[in-house]
């Protein structure tokens, strides 16, 4: 070894296909976590708000049955209306929604039930201001 140079035979890693491929599921696998995560995001938030509906539903339902039996004990509450045989309230489920209900009294002084029924509150507004084409 007088001065002569001994040639390394070191090379670098070769980057081969499946490598390339390694690198392409990680990636792929990355990219449906996230999107797996933020489905589950949408899913709780829409569950969290169908459980808030539903409990302001029956909640609604449940003032609704107070009143109805403080009418069959012969008690007209607030907020109820009568004409004649036919005795109607509305008990609100939301800023939105409401439950109307519709009542009458038959021969025997009993109550039937004409209509329980969510009802919207808000007033419906068309938008007519849409270009259609009339033809040329």
């Amino acid at each position: 070894m007088t001065g002569r140079r001994e040639k390394s035979n070191f090379s670098p890693p070769a980057l081969g296909g499946s490598s390339l491929l390694v690198v392409f599921a990680v990636l792929s696998l990355t990219v449906f976590a996230l999107l797996s995560l933020s489905t589950v995001r949408a899913d709780q938030r829409l569950g969290e708000a169908s459980a808030k509906a539903v409990k302001a539903y029956y909640a609604a339902d449940s003032q609704a049955q107070e009143i109805l039996a403080r009418l069959r004990l012969g008690e007209t509450p607030d907020g109820v209306a009568v004409s004649g045989d036919r005795y109607t309230y509305r008990c609100q489920i939301s800023e939105t929604q409401a439950l109307e209900v519709e009542l009458q009294m038959d021969e025997s002084g009993s109550f039937v039930v004409q209509r329980w029924q969510a009802v919207s509150t808000v007033e419906w507004e068309g938008a007519d201001d849409m270009e259609v084409w009339q033809g040329s």
